[in-house]
């Protein structure tokens, strides 16, 4: 394997690793209602925004054309805006292990953008593994809506659909713009992104960020605060477009799966969520649908 290549596979790994623990810390955070979800967005997107424009002072200056500006401003909507969004959102109807479960299927929505995007034909192989892993989805949803009966917090259908859309948007961004990604330096791809968003967010959250209740938040939520924004989104998104350039968006697609095995594990040792037999199958179903889909695409390749 290349050194380019590993560096890639490193990163990403890296990338999704941090993302796995976000679950279980952006749920704690959501859960205190001190702060909305996209309030939670503004502080990440603003904070991330400042780092990455502050270190571009440090780096030699890259120009970059009106029309990539436009493309980099579709790609910040797609794969941070609308992603973090839906995620935040959803993490106040979803437990912890369900989130694991459904992000897994994001190599399945790529395989669509590819279809779309890059032509690529949707084998017997490929259709079969998406039907699979969706009718574990729909498995896990008909198991949340069963388990009304209190103990651990509940995952509802609305927090499942979010999840999904979270899915797909960031699906898309991995599938359609590792070319653009590939023009520039990581830290001039990312200041970008992280401009755009803030300048769309801050403004439909203003009240909210004006009178931010500072004197209920705890030393700790601070701490957990400084790790999404430093860790969960600076650190993280500047590592995964390091290995977009590298590496193809289903092999990257495919470090989901580091997130279900943090976050399964975590959750469960601090009693956050709890195993059944309907969850296992679901995963089950999830995982092999998902194997299936992206084992057929690599032999295309």
């Amino acid at each position: 394997m290349r050194v380019e290549k590993l560096i890639g596979h490193l990163s990403v790994l890296g990338a999704y690793t941090i993302f796995g623990f976000n679950i279980i810390i952006c749920k704690e955070l959501t859960n205190t209602h001190l702060v909305s979800s996209l309030g939670l967005f503004c502080f990440r997107s603003l904070g991330a925004c400042l780092l990455f424009w502050l270190i571009s002072f440090f780096l030699p200056k890259e120009k970059v054309p009106f029309k990539d500006l436009c493309g980099i401003f579709v790609a910040s909507m797609l794969g941070f805006f609308l992603t973090q969004l839906a995620y935040l959102e959803s993490s106040k109807f979803t437990t912890p292990l369900d989130t694991s479960i459904i992000t897994s299927t994001t190599p399945i929505f790529t395989m669509f953008v590819a279809a779309v995007a890059l032509k690529e034909p949707i084998t017997w192989k490929k259709a079969g593994g998406v039907t699979l892993s969706f009718i574990g989805v729909i498995l896990l949803v008909l198991n949340t809506i069963s388990v009304h009966s209190g103990g651990v917090s509940e995952t509802r259908p609305i927090g499942i659909l979010l999840m999904i859309g979270n899915c797909l948007f960031f699906a898309s961004y991995l599938g359609i713009f590792r070319p653009l990604i590939s023009k520039y330096h990581v830290v001039t791809f990312m200041k970008w992104i992280f401009l755009f968003s803030t300048i769309v967010a801050i403004p439909l959250d203003i009240k909210e960020l004006t009178h931010l209740p500072f004197a209920e938040m705890s030393t700790s939520y601070w701490l957990q605060l400084g790790y999404i924004i430093l860790f969960a989104t600076f650190i993280a998104y500047f590592l995964l477009p390091i290995g977009q350039k590298q590496l193809r968006p289903t092999v990257v697609s495919l470090y989901t799966y580091v997130q279900p095995l943090i976050g399964m594990i975590t959750s469960i040792v601090l009693g956050m969520d709890r195993l059944n037999w309907q969850k296992i199958l679901a995963a089950i179903m999830v995982f092999t649908g998902a194997f299936l889909v992206n084992k057929s695409r690599a032999r295309e390749k």
